[in-house]
């Protein structure tokens, strides 16, 4: 029984050490672009909106810190940052997000923008080699060993 307890006291050490090493390196692994202040979101043409019932609450809570949203409502595109701690957000649309852009050249703008860009280039140059056999081969790639003979 005491050699029971012992190798599971040694497992849970283990597994303990390794999480906490885990978040170790991913707390460590790179460093978050900074934050946006709020001033220069009102200033660039920002609006607050106060989260008033309990699901948007949740709904505000829910949403990543420290970042600009780009999300669309009713056709119309809006750049969202939550403000979690005082359950708002601040709303801006294209032209105030631009403005907030031109004051801030040097931020980067997010690696989901430039994740979206390299998934879309890649995807078109995908889409252009599979034209581009399609129109060379009159079978579009059937060959006679598909047609079970």
């Amino acid at each position: 029984m005491k050699r029971f307890w012992n190798s599971h006291r040694k497992f849970l050490r283990t597994l303990l050490t390794a999480l906490a090493l885990s978040a170790l390196a991913a707390r460590s692994s790179g460093a978050a672009p900074p934050s946006p202040d709020e001033s220069e979101l009102l200033a660039a043409g920002f609006k607050v909106l106060v989260a008033t019932t309990p699901v948007q609450r949740d709904w505000v809570q829910s949403l990543t810190p420290g970042e600009i949203r780009a999300m669309q409502r009713t056709g119309k595109h809006f750049f969202i940052y939550p403000d979690a701690s005082r359950n708002q957000i601040y709303v801006g649309g294209p032209q105030e997000y631009q403005a907030y852009r031109e004051l801030h050249p040097e931020k980067p703008q997010g690696s989901q923008e430039a994740a979206d860009r390299a998934y879309r280039a890649k995807r078109d140059d995908a889409m252009r080699a599979a034209t581009a056999r399609d129109l060379s081969d009159p079978f579009l790639g059937a060959s006679w060993v598909d047609l079970g003979w």
